[in-house]
C-alpha cells in the first residue's frame, strides 16, 4: 500500500501589487474596494492604463544589483525576502542546498531586448553599445536565478513559463518537489515585469484587448461588467514559503493554509481563445485530487481578465462544475483592483483571499456597474464584501495563452 503523501503548508508570503506592498495593505484595499491603476508612457504608443508597484528595491538590494539585474529579479528578491521574514526564517539560517526557488513567469527577456535595441538606435545600431549584461538578464531562469544569487541558496532555482497560469504553477511545482524530498523549503509563486515592454501592449492592442475607461482610470479593468473592453497590464509579484507540515510544526511556524489539491491541463484548441470544457476539466480534477466535491468549495477566485469572451468562457466552465447545487460557494475576482499581473496574477490573487480563513469575509469583485447576463453566477460577490458563516476551502483559477490551465485548492489548516 502506498504511503500517504507529506502534507504541504504555506508558512510565509511576500508580495508587491499595484495597490499594496504587504499582505495587510493589499487585503485592506481589497476589502475597501480600493483600486490603484496608473497611466504610463508606453514607448511608441502613448499613454495607457497600467498597474505599477511602489516597493523599494533598495530595501534588500544594493544599487549595483538593481542596475545589473532586472525588474523581475528585483520583484523576486523583494518578495522572497518578505516571505522569509514573514515565515520567521532568517536568511543566514537557510539550509542553502535544501532550499528551492520556483518562480512562475508569463514571459521574460523582452524588456531587456527592447531596451537594448532602443539604446543602440541612438548610435546607428552600433552593437558595441550593447550591454554585456544582456545574456544573464534575458535567460529564462533569470528571476529565480537572481533570487538564488541574492540568498546564496544552492538548491534548484528556475522559472516556470506558464503564461498567466504561472503563479499557480509555481506553487504546484514547489509542492511536488517537497513531496519528492528534493528540497526542504520552497520559495515559490510568480512575478511579472510586463509593463516595462511595449510589445505586450502592442500585442493586446492589435487584438483590441487593452482595457480603458472614458472617465475613471481605476475602472479600466472591470471583469464581468457588460461594458468591459480588455486587460489592464500590470507588474507585481507574490512568493510563498512552503514546507512539509512536520518541518513547519517542529519549528513552531505559523501556518496560513494547507495545499489541498491541484491540476494543470491544456486546451490544445487555440492560441488565445480559452476552452471552457478543458477549464471545467481542470477544476474538476483539482477538486477530485483534493478528495472533495464541488459543494465543499467555499470560495472560487476567478481568473477573469475583463476580456468579453474570456470572462464568458470561464463563467461557462464554472457553471458546468458548480451548477446551482452549491449554495455555500462564493465567487470573486481581483483584477478590477490591480489589473492583470500576468505571471504573478494567480499567486497574488490567492494571497488576497487567504485572510478569509480568519475573518470569514469574501472580498468583492469591483467595477461592476451592469453585470453581463452571461457572467451572472450564483454566489458572485459584487462591489461589497460578503460576510459568510464558514470558509474552509479556496479554489484559485489561473489560465493562460496557448491553452494552459491551472487550478489550485488550499484549505484551512487543521492539525
Amino acid at each position: 500500500m502506498r504511503a500517504p503523501l507529506p502534507r504541504i503548508v504555506i508558512t510565509g508570503l511576500g508580495l508587491t501589487a499595484p495597490n499594496g506592498k504587504s499582505l495587510a495593505e493589499f487585503r485592506a484595499n481589497l476589502l475597501a474596494g480600493v483600486a490603484r491603476i496608473s497611466e504610463i508612457d508606453v514607448r511608441y504608443m502613448g499613454r495607457y492604463p497600467a498597474g505599477v508597484c511602489s516597493f523599494d528595491p533598495l530595501r534588500y538590494q544594493k544599487k549595483k544589483d538593481v542596475r545589473v539585474g532586472t525588474r523581475a529579479g528585483s520583484i523576486g528578491v523583494y518578495c522572497a525576502r518578505e516571505a522569509l521574514a514573514d515565515s520567521g526564517i532568517a536568511v543566514d539560517a537557510l539550509v542553502k542546498d535544501r532550499t528551492g526557488v520556483f518562480i512562475g513567469i508569463t514571459e521574460h527577456g523582452n524588456v531587456e531586448t527592447e531596451n537594448e535595441i532602443f539604446n543602440i538606435s541612438k548610435y546607428n545600431y552600433d552593437t558595441k553599445f550593447w550591454t554585456h549584461y544582456h545574456n544573464p538578464r534575458t535567460v529564462a531562469n533569470n528571476p529565480a536565478g537572481e533570487v538564488s544569487l541574492h540568498l546564496g541558496s544552492t538548491g534548484p532555482a528556475y522559472t516556470l513559463g506558464a503564461a498567466c497560469a504561472a503563479g499557480n504553477v509555481g506553487l504546484i511545482h514547489a509542492t511536488q518537489m517537497l513531496r519528492l524530498g528534493e528540497v526542504d523549503l520552497a520559495i515559490c509563486g510568480g512575478v511579472s515585469e510586463s509593463i516595462q515592454t511595449f510589445g505586450i501592449f502592442a500585442g493586446f492592442k492589435s487584438q483590441n484587448a487593452l482595457g480603458s475607461h472614458p472617465t475613471d482610470i481605476n475602472r479600466s479593468s472591470r471583469p464581468f461588467d457588460k461594458s468591459r473592453n480588455g486587460i489592464v497590464i500590470s507588474e507585481g509579484g507574490c512568493l510563498y514559503t512552503l514546507e512539509r507540515l512536520d518541518d513547519a510544526l517542529a519549528r513552531g511556524a505559523k501556518i496560513y493554509a494547507e495545499i489541498s489539491g491541484y491540476c494543470i491541463n491544456s486546451d490544445a484548441t487555440d492560441y488565445v481563445l480559452p476552452n471552457p470544457v478543458r477549464q471545467a476539466e481542470c477544476v474538476r480534477k483539482a477538486i477530485a485530487h483534493a478528495g472533495l466535491a464541488p459543494s465543499d468549495i467555499h470560495l472560487v477566485n476567478t481568473h477573469a481578465t475583463a476580456t468579453p469572451m474570456g470572462d464568458i468562457q470561464e463563467c461557462e466552465s464554472i457553471r458546468a462544475v458548480f451548477g446551482a447545487d452549491c449554495p455555500n460557494t462564493y465567487i470573486n475576482n481581483t483584477k478590477g483592483y490591480i489589473g492583470h499581473c500576468m505571471g504573478a496574477a494567480g499567486a497574488l490573487e490567492l494571497a488576497g483571499n487567504l485572510p478569509s480563513f480568519t475573518d470569514l469575509t469574501v472580498h468583492p469583485t469591483i467595477n461592476v456597474t451592469e453585470l453581463d447576463p452571461q457572467c451572472d453566477l450564483p454566489g458572485l460577490v459584487i462591489n461589497q464584501p460578503k460576510k459568510i458563516e464558514r470558509l474552509d476551502t479556496i479554489l484559485n483559477n489561473s489560465f493562460g495563452m496557448l491553452g494552459i490551465n491551472s487550478t489550485l485548492i488550499v484549505k484551512r489548516f487543521v492539525a
